[in-house]
């Protein structure tokens, strides 16, 4: 009797080892196909900035897709603006990003040059995708296409135009509607701007923040008539007077205190929380302050497009855009590509813009969004100047340029620096980048 108990012992405890073997298999099986979940759903991650408004926008086509794709989990990692840029590159460089990423068109070549962006115009191309290249409007590719190849598809569009508080308006004596009937008028033009701001700033309140970013200084360029680069990515800043027009206006108003500098601000203070806290007139920013400016009961705020210095009712402004794109590390690179397509596509664009979104959509079977939005008042100005408006392809096209320009600035607005030297050594710096990334 012992030896046969030995002998089914022995047999049921393979029996148990080959189960238990099995499982295992199983179980490995599982975890590669679905990025390592427990539940077998295929595990995505997804970083962005923004403010808590804007995160929940994003959450809502994340929230789409989940429904449509049971087996599918997105968590989404909210970024802070100032360093996301830094953190992103450094998690690409290691291997350590999410599998898909906002990207700014500032910096999406320098982010390309990792190699560590994938390419999507196959995908894009195949019956797979939600979206294809050919519905985004040309003009919103910047550096996330070279030729042929694509690195991001355009999130949305959000074209630069002024947010104006009509209570800080009224408190300084003014007409709280005074900016929509200059621009009715055709009168919506810098001198106006800058005397608005002047009395703004005589009754104790902030005028117009001037944040000192490519989106700011190329739409006040433009608005003059003016041009940095030529058509072939060469600057001609010294030669271009309209230009250099522009930067002059702005050093005036910041020294005269017409303007705010947002970089000589408190530590926690820019111009949304000033603006929100009804303590300045006016800021300048895509749809992206929306969401959060319509929560707050105590704002009553409209658009109005860029003031111009050319005689014209509106001029071109500068269209911010994103990019959403994913690391060729991703374990799980279809699935994420997927995503992608639907995020950017009219069905996930629909998901994220309606109501009080926070950017006007990238293709134009979507813009029944902006036509139909209550809030604010003329919000149809979105659609005009993305019409009228174009993203800058050729500063930002040049790793670490952007940057250069951002920080040379920085010290004329700061009072250090004269506007005659930032020209200067902008033009200089941007020659000498510009010429080593062609001999690249």
């Amino acid at each position: 009797m012992r030896g046969k108990s030995s002998w089914l012992g022995k047999g049921l405890l393979a029996m148990v080892l080959i189960v238990l073997l099995l499982s295992a298999c199983s179980s490995d099986s599982g975890g590669s196909s679905s990025g390592g979940s427990s539940d077998g759903k295929v595990q995505l991650t997804m970083t962005a900035w923004g403010n808590p408004a804007e995160i929940k926008v994003y959450q809502k086509a994340i929230d789409a897709y989940q429904e449509d794709n049971p087996d599918v989990s997105i968590k989404l990692i909210p970024g802070p603006g100032d360093t996301y840029k830094q953190k992103l590159l450094t998690q690409l460089q290691g291997s350590q990003s999410p599998d898909l990423f906002y990207v700014g068109a500032e910096y999406m070549s320098q982010l390309i040059e990792t190699g560590r962006v994938a390419e999507l115009s196959e995908f894009l191309n195949s019956d797979e995708s939600f979206v294809k290249p050919e519905e985004f409007a040309e003009g919103l590719w910047g550096a996330a296409k070279k030729e042929e190849e694509i690195y991001g598809t355009p999130v949305d569009s959000n074209p630069m135009l002024l947010y104006y508080n009509k209570t800080v308006l009224e408190e300084a004596g003014l007409d709280p509607n005074e900016p929509q009937k200059l621009y009715e008028a055709g009168e919506w033009n810098w001198e106006k701007f800058a005397e608005i701001n002047k009395q703004v700033t005589e009754s104790g309140k902030y005028g117009f923040v001037a944040e000192n970013t490519s989106s700011h200084l190329f739409s006040w360029v433009w608005t003059n008539g003016g041009k940095m680069y030529d058509e072939e990515g060469n600057i001609i800043l010294q030669e271009n007077e309209k230009a250099q027009e522009a930067i002059a206006y702005l050093n005036e108003n910041v020294s005269n205190g017409n303007f705010k500098y947002a970089g000589s601000l408190p530590e926690g203070q820019g111009p949304d929380a000033m603006f929100m806290s009804n303590q300045t007139a006016f800021a300048a920013a895509g749809r992206w302050y929306t969401p959060m400016f319509s929560e707050n009961k105590n704002l009553e705020f409209d658009y109005i497009p860029w003031p111009t210095n050319t005689g014209e009712k509106m001029e071109p402004a500068v269209i911010a855009t994103a990019y959403l794109s994913t690391t060729t590390d991703s374990d799980n690179l279809e699935e994420a590509k997927k995503f992608l397509s639907f995020y950017t596509s009219e069905k996930g664009q629909r998901a994220r813009l309606e109501g009080n979104g926070n950017a006007v959509p990238s293709i134009a079977s979507v813009d029944d969004i902006i036509e139909n939005a209550e809030v604010p008042e003329h919000s149809s100005y979105l659609i005009d100047a993305r019409d009228i408006g174009k993203v800058e392809a050729n500063q930002s096209v040049i790793p670490g340029l952007d940057q250069e320009v951002i920080d040379i600035f920085d010290l004329m607005f700061l009072g250090e620096q004269t506007p005659e030297d930032t020209i200067t050594k902008v033009s200089e710096k941007a020659k000498s980048m510009i010429e080593d990334y062609k001999n690249q």
